[in-house]
């Protein structure tokens, strides 16, 4: 444990950031909307096999079409989740094992906080639904902890595209006509290497997404979730 919590403390990238993972037993004591209600239900278990099996319950429910590959490696692989608080804000810290025997942790932000600390609250609405639906009933981002990539960032972090329009070098060597609109542009899932997993949230929906990179060429009209879904099972895969 002390090896663990050291690790989530140095990966926190918050200068002296106050990280605490919780026991079952201390979950009741957290007040009442704090935290949504499934994870008291859940996360106050003792077995651990019953805190994964409530919490992916949710995930079936919500997103059971749309990341069923996620869903699936982590039934057969996570050994744990657990509630993790890192100075007021509250995650989930999924444990996930790796074929060698080592873990790898993934964050899932608190949905609770979704739409309070975006800064898309002026165009909340016009984000496809099913996104929405993610980031309102399972989690506020699902992520590698320690890179806090390769999966859907947390709202705080969504890339607008066209904030970062100093970034895309590749602008100038289009090999074809832009087909999105940059300043309705947003990318939802980083691979920590510049690529994103973006939607024109004016004029595309989900199965109408974009693979946007400053060093290759745009691939457009992809399915949302089936590319997310795909790198994130890679991403816990590798």
């Amino acid at each position: 444990m002390k090896d663990k919590m050291e690790y989530l403390r140095a990966y926190t990238l918050i200068k002296d950031a106050d990280a605490y993972v919780y026991q079952p037993c201390e979950i009741k004591k957290i007040p009442a909307g704090i935290i949504p209600q499934y994870w008291h239900d859940a996360l106050s278990r003792e077995d651990a096999d019953k805190r994964i099996q409530g919490i992916l319950e949710t995930w079936k429910k919500y997103v059971m079409d749309e990341l069923y590959l996620t869903i699936g490696y982590l039934e057969e692989n996570l050994s744990n989740i657990e509630l993790l608080r890192i100075n007021d804000t509250y995650y989930l810290l999924y444990s996930v094992k790796k074929a060698s025997g080592k873990i790898r942790y993934y964050a899932g932000g608190n949905p609770q906080d979704s739409v309070v600390e975006s800064n898309l609250q002026n165009v909340w609405n016009k984000i496809p639904q099913s996104i929405r639906c993610f980031y309102e009933n399972v989690h506020n981002g699902f992520y590698d902890y320690a890179c806090k990539a390769m999966g859907l960032v947390r709202t705080s972090d969504i890339t607008y595209v066209r904030d970062n329009e100093w970034e895309w070098g590749i602008l100038e060597d289009l090999e074809e006509d832009l087909q999105i609109d940059m300043e309705s542009t947003y990318g939802f899932f980083s691979n920590m290497m510049g690529t994103y997993v973006a939607v024109d949230i004016m004029n595309c929906d989900i199965d109408s997404a974009t693979l946007w990179s400053a060093k290759g060429q745009p691939k457009y009209h992809l399915n949302f979730w089936d590319v997310v879904d795909e790198w994130i099972k890679i991403g816990m895969e590798d």
